[in-house]
């Protein structure tokens, strides 16, 4: 939900003076609630509309092996996140082994898919969890041969500030009565309500198997879910759920501490996202073993792309002669390493780190019109303390002894005074054999997501002891203040994109992806002048009518 940020991350001991670090974020840990009916994935009709798909781009990609002098030589990709490695991957199936990839990236692969080790064990600090119909990623951990992180029993609770509000039991039948007392269908009908945004969500793929592209962000989503996709741009996710007929209670005690675990934000987030946010309330969330940003090790791996350890200062427009007597036009794209400065020529530049103060320092000259280095908006900034420690279970207004306690997400309301977002008891990236979450009486260690660092007294209130605590200040996604703004282009330049637009819809590992594909395909057809796979209209009816 990403180059330019890399945590900086501070471990100090018990009574030791906090420290300060600066750094950016990612997407939430386990949000899941049980009492729903399982969804249909529709197997049988994906598995056709992929073997279509690849089919389909297997033609193209043997069409364009009969004119590879066409092909560019060179493209530089910015970033090395779940953004820029997809790119590179997705380059590489479009313009083949002959062009050169390059990924820049100062920091560490994977972005803001960070971990931790804490002790002998890895733990996620970064984007958390994948959702089961997130088609991208499942495709990633299934061509690169990594396995899903086994899945350890986990229970939910909300906390208003004082105490308890819900605990999820051990037992299906009395969550469902529970939520039912509370809220009658409310959470039934969010299900729905999410699981119809999602089967409009999934013609993305469709259209990305079958080789279309978007030139903005607007016309992407307008070609998935028509107007009402739009329309959730510009209206805030209460308004949103307020207009389908849902309670305002739920909306409070249900919908924001999603949000707010999710994104580190109220019920006021734009419509889109905020459905984005709760379909991650839907059961069947995975995890790549090992940590998720292994997938971006091995998308960087399997795209042959070469790594430079750099930071990219600016990005500039060169006219150079060429051996016909003509000329042509390049990207000069000037960097620092440890080398001291460089700089190279590409004939196509994708930026994968966002254009935002605070964010990057990236310069744009000789561009018409003229390219801004920071967008209009801003990143939310969270804070993600991971703290190995035994918990105060009284701090949650509970009395129930903490051998006792087995909640391991407590997830908050938007309460005044509330100083986390979530406090969520975590495991290994890598869950080794027998191994058992331990109980709230042993130490353990537990994530805290907060908008603003927690100071020693706030620790001392919620944990009884810590032995080691690690702070990451994140500026973890866009703040989504409706009405929507415009937002940045896919294409800056003629051969210039900018991927993490996307995130001003909705930031997540498989938006990401979506756009990384979506980029790759734009650059394709707009150097071979395959301006009719770009910015179509209808497509839903008109692929339906293909298949």
């Amino acid at each position: 939900m990403t180059e330019k940020w890399l945590p900086q991350k501070v471990q100090f001991n018990g009574e030791e003076d906090r420290l300060k670090a600066t750094s950016g974020f990612a997407a939430a840990p386990p949000v899941t609630f049980e009492i729903r009916p399982m969804m249909n994935l529709r197997a049988l009709p994906l598995r056709v509309l992929l073997f279509l798909g690849l089919c389909h781009t297997g033609r193209r990609m043997l069409a364009l092996t009969q004119g590879l002098q066409d092909q560019p030589r060179k493209i530089a990709v910015v970033g090395a996140g779940i953004g820029g490695t997809a790119a590179a991957y997705y380059l590489r199936q479009e313009f083949g082994a002959g062009v050169k990839i390059d990924v820049f990236e100062p920091g560490t692969v994977g972005g803001r898919l960070a971990t931790v080790k804490i002790g002998d064990y890895e733990y996620e600090m970064g984007g958390s969890v994948i959702h089961p119909l997130n088609l991208h990623m499942k495709h990633f951990t299934d061509k690169l041969g990594i396995a899903q992180r086994k899945g350890v029993p986990s229970k939910m609770a909300i906390f208003d500030g004082k105490e308890l509000m819900f605990e999820e039991s051990d037992w299906f039948i009395i969550n469902f009565l529970r939520m039912l007392w509370r809220y009658g269908f409310n959470f039934l009908r969010m299900h729905i309500w999410v699981e119809t945004i999602l089967d409009k969500f999934m013609r993305i793929y469709q259209y990305q198997q079958f080789g279309y592209a978007f030139s903005s962000v607007d016309k992407l989503l307008h070609a998935m879910g028509g107007d009402s996709f739009l329309t959730l741009m510009n209206q805030t996710l209460e308004e949103t759920m307020i207009a389908e007929g849902f309670s305002q209670i739920f909306i409070n005690n249900i919908a924001s501490p999603v949000t707010r675990v999710n994104y580190g934000q109220s019920v006021r987030i734009h419509g889109f996202v905020g459905a984005v946010s709760l379909a991650g309330a839907e059961s069947g969330l995975w995890a790549v073993d090992g940590g998720n940003k292994r997938v971006c090790s091995g998308l960087l791996y399997h795209s042959k792309s070469e790594l430079i350890p750099a930071r990219v200062t600016s990005i500039s427009v060169k006219v150079r002669p060429m051996k016909t007597g003509t000329s042509a036009s390049f990207y000069e794209v000037n960097y620092v390493g440890e080398s001291g400065s460089a700089h190279s020529l590409y004939d196509i530049v994708i930026i994968a780190t966002p254009l935002h103060l605070g964010l990057s320092d990236i310069s744009f000259s000789g561009f018409s019109p003229p390219i801004p280095s920071h967008y209009p908006g801003y990143y939310h900034q969270t804070v993600s303390t991971l703290v190995h420690g035994m918990l105060n279970v009284s701090y949650l207004g509970t009395a129930e002894p903490a051998s006792e306690f087995t909640v391991s997400d407590v997830f908050t309301t938007d309460s005044k005074g509330s100083i986390i977002n979530s406090l969520t008891s975590i495991d290994p990236v890598h869950i080794p054999p027998g191994y058992k979450r331990p109980p709230a009486s042993q130490a353990k260690v537990w994530k805290v997501f907060s908008p603003k660092p927690l100071s020693h007294d706030q620790l001392a209130r919620m944990f009884l002891s810590w032995d080691s605590v690690s702070e990451t200040r994140w500026l973890a996604y866009p703040a989504y203040r409706p009405p929507h703004r415009k937002t940045p282009p896919f294409t800056l330049h003629n051969r210039l994109y900018y991927l993490n637009a996307v995130e001003w819809a909705a930031s997540a590992m498989e938006m990401s992806s979506i756009s990384a594909r979506n980029v790759a395909l734009l650059a394709h057809h707009r150097w071979h002048n395959q301006v009719r796979k770009i910015d179509q209209e209808d497509l839903h009816t008109r692929l339906r009518g293909e298949l």
